[in-house]
């Protein structure tokens, strides 16, 4: 016998036998949700932190990993992203005109920002695309305050591309769809009955390093990520 064979004999011996059949395979995997659940549930504060705790803890988050974020009411948020954007020297942004987020933003944009749409194919406007948007305007399905992680729900209005080409990535989420943990957001939401086919966890500014270890932002996506908190939700009634 090789030491190659020992060594994985005495791991194999390690190893319990798995239980056989459908009914032990359902126990196991009963009890490891209940293992999981109560780690999770250990860790977390209690009572529940509130939509405005949430939201502090979000924003905290996003700043740790070099995003720029504000929490601000739901009839306040246009004409700051609006001014924000104006000083940033943002010229055009696509910002779709289907959701009620979209169109309030396009009414608080000065005339020196164009919206754009994207309401063609791809290969029809890549160039454009790529070349002279500045932003892409998004509203997130809901947020991770633990991570300061957007949760992206791309579809045909607001495509990945929105989120992923323009240079700067501008979000928009609400404090009443904050989670404390992924392990929240995933229970609360329901991922494992109905989870969407193209879901995108979206943490900061695309960020690389090479061997060197040194950090380059906007290498892979936007190279910079700013997020409105909404602090209330009269505009997602």
């Amino acid at each position: 016998m090789t030491a190659r064979d020992a060594i994985l004999g005495r791991l194999r011996a390690a190893v319990p036998a798995a239980p056989q059949g459908a009914h032990a395979a359902a126990a196991r995997d009963a009890g490891l949700e209940a293992r999981i659940d109560a780690h999770f549930g250990a860790r977390r504060e209690m009572p529940p932190l509130s939509p405005v705790q949430l939201a502090q803890r979000m924003q905290a988050a996003l700043e740790a990993v070099r995003a720029q974020a504000w929490c601000a009411g739901s009839d306040e948020w246009p004409a700051l992203l609006a001014a924000r954007m104006l000083e940033a020297g943002v010229r055009r942004v696509v910002v779709d005109t289907a959701t009620p987020e979209g169109r309030m933003l396009r009414a608080a944009l000065p005339d020196a920002i164009e919206p754009v749409a994207f309401d063609r194919p791809l290969q029809d406007w890549k160039a454009e695309l790529f070349g002279t948007v500045d932003a892409g305007f998004t509203v997130a399905r809901s947020g991770i305050a633990a991570t300061g992680t957007l949760v992206l729900a791309p579809d045909a209005v607001t495509p990945r591309t929105v989120s992923l080409v323009p240079p700067l990535h501008v979000a928009l989420v609400y404090a009443h769809t904050l989670h404390a943990d992924l392990h929240a957001a995933l229970h609360a939401e329901r991922w494992q009955d109905s989870m969407p086919t193209n879901l995108v966890l979206a943490t900061g500014p695309s960020r690389t390093s090479d061997i060197q270890q040194t950090l380059a932002f906007g290498a892979h996506g936007p190279r910079w990520t700013w997020v409105v908190i909404v602090t209330d939700k009269e505009t997602a009634q």
